[in-house]
């Protein structure tokens, strides 16, 4: 086959795949075959990271729950005072826009 004005075969070949849409190249693994390798060597990690780690008994440990309780009790009052400011601004702002908006309808001439 001759392209129009290309009388060598590989320009034809050429100029016929530049008007086909491209290839999509897939990758060698699947994602789920992904999934299970990366899922499978984290088991494999966990594993022997516990396995070569000293277990301490539950009485001896920090209370990590008390503690994280703690934390997410701060950071609720935090978001309050937050939440709070904001509303402030927001009921300050609209206050503005209206006495403006009510200032403008009377005449200054008075």
């Amino acid at each position: 086959m001759r392209a129009a004005g290309l009388g060598v075969p590989e320009l034809a070949a050429r100029a016929s795949s530049a008007m086909a849409p491209p290839l999509v190249r897939r990758s060698p693994m699947s994602p789920p075959l992904l999934l299970l390798l990366s899922l499978t060597l984290l088991g494999t990690r966990a594993r022997a990271e516990s396995a070569t780690g000293s277990a301490v008994p539950a009485q001896s440990r920090p209370c990590v729950d008390c503690h994280a309780f703690e934390f997410m009790q701060r950071a609720l009052q935090d978001l309050r005072k937050t939440a709070y400011s904001l509303d402030a601004r927001t009921e300050t702002l609209l206050l503005q826009a209206e006495r403006r908006a009510l200032c403008a309808c009377w005449p200054t001439g008075r």
